[in-house]
């Protein structure tokens, strides 16, 4: 049976230099030259999964088809590659921990001391090795620095396959940092040198090293560094910065990435063609329209919350010849406020999800904003769910409407606990989770967008539209154009004497690719660039 290849990327010098976009675009690459790609994080903290992470502490939490809540590196994986994701592609070091004491509380080590070295070591690389036998390359990243400490299992592991499967079938890569120090008018490579001497220490030595600066490195800057970290000048590959995270695999491919890559592993390949990539970036780097989209949010303060939405956006821009523009607004300034002052000059407005009670009100008021001065509405998950809030109270006469996520005080809870969660008590991966189906009312504007009767999208929620209330919110207007297959549950609401209004209890934002932009928010953004055109907006 063919032997799969095994990539390694960790990161040195300080954290988010961008070793799930480096990880992301040498798959691209591989996948460029025809070969089966996979990708895998593995994560040091102790959380099994970052579902009950605070946003403002992890940032995203990313879902798959099914139902893993993932790092949001695997977002990364997805928008880059052909890559099908599932719980086989993150491992956090809750998980691993998790694994071993459970088979030692069953007996399964036979009354051995368990430890580091061997078990948890064993079941890192038994996660890796499972992700072989179906495709040609498996990239692995390595979360967190190298030296600290969480991470050592993780590496040590990683050291133990190379000597198992031979260096042949096994790539370390580095992504470090060379800083130019303005005072001297040089690029110093010692953090680079210091950050391989980590490496070297817990005995891997890098194959290639992607150095993170601000422009190309000059040739000398190679070979010294080449020099000094022990590996061939070829492999010293310039990770420059850049405008779009896109233009990234085009700086690797120009700096021969992934050819070095196919050698060091002895892969006959064909020859890479990136031209489709190419064409995308240029048209991201040369829009023909502009449109400014605002995001009444909780979690903005922390860049990566809502990192698959603000990358789902800039795809439905580029559907559309157009940047997008995102003005984020913290939902608990609006409650102190009135919408208009935030939202007057966007041409869109979407509420994303979220959960609690902090900040709904703001959100409330800025849907009714929406509704109320026709600007184009794109509601998602909590989104959705405060658009039926804010429908109830100042269309259906529910002055008192709210969700049960605020308290089991609500009378009208037209958002209520679905069946299946009220009698866990647990909070992790207890949610519905995942890829669900849905089927699209005739007729209605979620049903042009999509273009088929019956959509499978992912889920990251407990609460639901109330049936009890359904048969009133009709009668007042709202159209339910997306339900469960069995009628169930409300998946997409709809406003129809409106531009553009539509909530969805799903994430759409997880499947949006930039060679392939989610329908919704390409329509969403469609309808934001008309909306700009009716007010004459320059």
């Amino acid at each position: 049976m063919k032997k799969a290849k095994f990539i390694f990327v960790t990161g040195g010098v300080m954290s988010s230099l961008g070793k799930g976009i480096a990880a992301s675009s040498i798959g691209l690459l591989l996948e460029c030259r025809g070969l089966r790609v996979t990708l895998q994080k593995l994560d040091p903290y102790i959380n099994v999964d970052p579902g009950t992470m605070n946003p403002f502490e992890h940032g995203e939490v990313f879902v798959t088809d099914d139902g893993t809540e993932t790092d949001l590196d695997l977002g990364h994986y997805e928008r880059f590659t052909n890559a099908v994701l599932s719980k086989k592609n993150n491992f956090t070091s809750g998980k691993i921990y998790d694994s071993v004491i459970t088979k030692e509380r069953e007996g399964k080590f036979l009354g051995k001391t368990v430890q580091v070295i061997p078990h948890i070591t064993d079941e890192i690389k038994e996660g890796v090795l499972a992700l072989g036998d179906d495709n040609d390359v498996v990239i692995v990243e390595i979360g967190g620095t190298v030296g600290d400490i969480e991470s050592l299992p993780f590496l040590e592991a990683v050291r133990q396959l190379r000597s198992d499967l031979g260096r042949q079938n096994t790539l370390f890569i580095h992504l470090t940092y060379v800083p130019y120090l303005a005072a001297a008018g040089e690029l110093k490579t010692k953090p680079t040198q210091h950050s391989v001497k980590e490496l070297l220490q817990i005995g891997i030595q890098p194959d290639v090293l992607l150095c993170r600066t601000a422009a190309f490195l000059p040739k000398e800057i190679k070979q010294k560094i080449a020099l000094f970290c022990n590996i061939n000048y070829e492999a010293v590959i310039t990770a420059k910065d850049v405008d779009n995270i896109y233009e990234i695999p085009i700086i690797y491919y120009k700096e021969r990435l992934d050819e070095i890559v196919a050698e060091s592993l002895n892969m006959w390949t064909k020859r890479p063609d990136i031209k489709d990539w190419e064409e995308m970036v240029e048209k991201i780097k040369n829009p023909v329209h502009s449109v400014k989209i605002g995001v009444v949010g909780k979690y903005i303060a922390h860049g990566d919350a809502y990192k698959s939405l603000h990358e789902a956006l800039s795809h439905g821009g580029l559907a559309n010849s157009s940047s997008v523009e995102i003005k984020y607004v913290d939902s608990e300034d609006v409650e102190n406020a009135k919408a208009e002052d935030f939202l007057n000059d966007v041409d869109g407005i979407l509420v994303p999800g979220g959960f609690g009670e902090r900040g709904i009100e703001g959100k409330i008021d800025s849907i009714r904003f929406a509704r109320e001065n026709k600007v184009p509405f794109f509601g998602i998950c909590y989104g959705m769910q405060m658009a039926v809030v804010e429908y109830s109270r100042n269309v259906c006469g529910l002055a008192d409407a709210n969700t049960k996520e605020t308290g089991d005080h609500i009378e009208n809870a037209v958002i209520d606990l679905m069946e299946s969660q009220k009698d866990i008590d647990s909070m992790g991966g207890t949610m519905r989770l995942g890829a669900y189906p849905c089927v699209l009312k005739e007729g209605t504007l979620a049903r042009k967008v999509y273009n088929r009767d019956e959509i499978s999208e992912r889920h990251r929620h407990r609460f639901e539209v109330n049936n009890k209330y359904r048969n009133l919110l009709e009668a007042k207007g709202i159209v339910l154009s997306g339900l469960s297959p069995d009628n169930n549950l409300v998946e997409i609401i709809e406003v129809p004497d409106h531009p553009w209004f539509l909530g969805c209890q799903f994430h759409p934002e997880f499947k949006s690719k930039p060679s392939k932009p989610h329908p919704l928010f390409s329509d969403f953004i469609k309808s934001a660039l008309e909306h700009k055109k009716s007010l004459d907006r320059s």
